[in-house]
């Protein structure tokens, strides 16, 4: 059989071509930030609480982002129990022990960014869990990105373990949707960024 060089060059530069693409690709998967604490690929809690967000400029959407991150919460990991966020309010609001745990827990988060073990222990047996996820909202705007006109959701994500105080898991990712007349919906572009994020969440699903 006769080898043409030319031909072997031609599809070689083909196959690596493909190679790198794929590569390319697989790299643009994955979110902003990512940060795992050493068991986290083994944290199995069995009910969690989505805390309310932390304050920021964009307050507006902390009662959305709650509900969204709770639905996603129960779609798709495997925790068995999630509190919803009206007993989550509630809780808050009939207990002013709890309350004033979440006060002192946030206070300490922004001037240390670390969880406080004792408040969060506190705050797991208010809510009756062994987890529960610390929220603060990025972005939740309509601006210019690009040239082009965008609705974008930013969101920090901490998963707590309630039963030590520990940081298991963290996440910074933001999601944005182009559009030319209609804007788009804010809580259905946090729906999309939710479900990314909540599925690279510990506890990992067994497949």
């Amino acid at each position: 059989m006769v080898y043409c060089p030319m031909f072997i060059s031609k599809n070689l530069r083909h196959v690596i071509s493909l190679c790198l693409l794929s590569l390319l690709i697989a790299g643009c998967g994955g979110l902003q930030e990512v940060w795992e604490g050493p068991g986290a690929r083994i944290f199995r809690p069995q009910a969690i609480a989505v805390l309310p967000p932390m304050a920021s400029q964009y307050d507006s959407a902390r009662e959305d982002i709650q509900q969204v991150l709770s639905d996603e919460i129960n779609k798709t990991s495997g925790i068995e129990r999630v509190v919803s966020p009206e007993n989550v309010t509630d809780i808050f609001q009939a207990t002013k022990e709890a309350f004033d745990a979440l006060v002192f827990y946030f206070s300490r988060l922004e001037m240390t960014g670390q969880s406080d073990k004792d408040s969060a222990v506190k705050l797991g047996k208010a809510l009756n869990v062994d987890s529960f996820l610390v929220v603060r909202v990025n972005s939740w705007e309509y601006m210019r990105k690009e040239g082009d006109n965008v609705g974008r959701v930013g969101l920090s994500l901490r998963l707590v373990d309630a039963t030590t105080g520990t940081t298991v898991w963290k996440a910074r990712h933001e999601r944005s949707s182009s559009y030319m007349f209609y804007r788009p919906n804010l809580k259905d572009v946090a729906k999309e960024l939710a479900a990314e994020m909540i599925k690279a969440m510990p506890p990992q699903v067994k497949q």
